[in-house]
């Protein structure tokens, strides 16, 4: 019997989803066709109903990842504003609980050292991905602010953020994991927008 197109459609998202957590937790090249439809509860055959390769399913995968992570933020603003959302954001980022469970976590953080290990393709998805984190930010800036100073502050940051959440992964639970993500949560105008000025 066929699968209707709507279950057809509702299968892929599944996939996605799913690879989309297991490649965060796992890195790109341990995670495997088998591994991702296992995890779906589908069969490895199935697989190619929807995909033609693994880079294939990796790069919708990425795509989800970074459309989940950008689309959190955008709630937040329209619900808080701006700067409580980027300070939601970095507290967030900066947490023991995201670097513990890094399938539910930011992809830069997860797949860079992988991305630039893959294929083009997936590569380019990751880089795509990552510029739109940054251009989101950019846009947060407040009005009148300049370009290009604001992308550098952007990407300065983020990439302050990243290299805490790997270091605190690679050391493991403990003081010094705790340490790194206290240090750069403490540095200082961290946010990726200026704070307001504080009055005396």
């Amino acid at each position: 019997m066929r699968m209707s197109k709507e279950a057809a459609a509702a299968s892929k998202v599944r996939i996605i989803e799913v690879a989309s957590r297991l490649l965060r937790e796992r890195g790109i090249e341990a995670t495997s066709i088998a591994d991702v439809m296992a995890a779906a509860g589908m069969t490895h055959g199935g697989f190619y109903k929807h995909f033609q390769s693994k880079d294939e399913l990796v790069t919708a995968a990425l795509d989800a990842a970074f459309a989940s992570h950008v689309e959190r933020f955008d709630r937040r603003r329209e619900e808080n504003g701006t700067q409580a959302a980027l300070d939601a954001y970095v507290d967030e980022y900066l947490s023991p609980e995201h670097v513990t469970h890094a399938g539910f976590g930011c992809p830069v953080a997860a797949l860079g050292a992988d991305a630039g290990r893959s294929s083009a393709v997936v590569s380019s998805a990751f880089s795509r991905g990552t510029e739109d984190i940054i251009e989101r930010y950019v846009r947060s800036a407040p009005a009148g602010s300049d370009v290009t100073t604001s992308r550098r502050a952007a990407i300065r940051r983020l990439a302050a953020m990243v290299g805490a959440v790997v270091i605190a992964r690679g050391v493991g639970p403990g003081a010094l994991s705790g340490e790194v993500l206290a240090a750069v949560s403490e540095m200082e105008n961290f946010p990726l927008v200026p704070r307001p000025s504080r009055t005396s």
